[in-house]
């Protein structure tokens, strides 16, 4: 469905899973999960890939927060916003490339660390938008999403 309203000329389409906030019970939620999804999301990149959709469609994959990589509670994991994993492909980025690193208990990044205001200017430009000029004025303050910082990642342009 994601592909036909790409096909058709949509501009920005959201698919979601209802159940993707891992917290609890991830040894036996996890699997089950990934199952639900590995074989749409390879279908969709596929699709895109066949007909020419993805050089021109940003597919993103991402969650509120990253992970701990533990949780004293109930074989789980809590929010981590020092160290998280997202997933893109197409757009002109890079193919086949990690960019960053945790430490080796996945706490904090410690190898090409990407704020969230340059995650945004990097998904801004990717789609076309300078995050620099979308910028409006309020109560004598310039604004914009990503605030007055923001560097787009290069490195993960093709």
């Amino acid at each position: 469905l994601a592909r036909r309203f790409l096909e058709a000329g949509v501009r920005f389409v959201e698919v979601t899973h209802e159940d993707w906030d891992h917290h609890g019970f991830v040894s036996t939620a996890m699997p089950t999960r990934t199952k639900e999804i590995d074989q749409p999301v390879a279908g969709l990149l596929m699709d895109l890939a066949q007909r020419g959709l993805l050089d021109d469609t940003l597919v993103f994959w991402g969650g509120e927060f990253g992970r701990t990589p533990e949780d004293p509670t109930q074989d789980g994991r809590g929010h981590n916003s020092t160290g998280f994993s997202i997933f893109m492909a197409g757009a002109g980025l890079k193919r086949g490339i990690a960019y960053g690193r945790t430490d080796e208990y996945g706490f904090d990044a410690v190898e090409n660390k990407v704020h969230t205001h340059d995650l945004h200017a990097t998904l801004l430009h990717l789609m076309g938008l300078d995050h620099e000029r979308l910028t409006y004025r309020y109560a004598g303050r310039d604004f914009r999403l990503t605030d007055v910082h923001g560097r787009v990642v290069h490195d993960i342009i093709a």
